[in-house]
């Protein structure tokens, strides 16, 4: 289990509205969490953001400590 899907699991709550404070433009349909599905979820924001998955993953690592 990567630390991306450990972090998305424990703290997805606050993790979102983390994401949506730094990215207003980002929808509860960018920010919808089901588990087993995390990599789709990093998928989205990547795309959305326009970010390596790297700067997503450092972020949600970065917000989680």
């Amino acid at each position: 289990m990567s630390a991306f899907t450990q972090q998305v699991k424990g703290n997805w709550t606050e993790l979102k509205g983390k994401f949506k404070q730094q990215y207003a433009d980002l929808t509860d349909d960018d920010l919808l969490y089901e588990e087993g599905k995390e990599d789709e979820l990093l998928g989205k924001l990547q795309k959305k953001l326009g970010k390596t998955r790297e700067e997503v993953e450092s972020e949600v690592s970065d917000w989680s400590k």
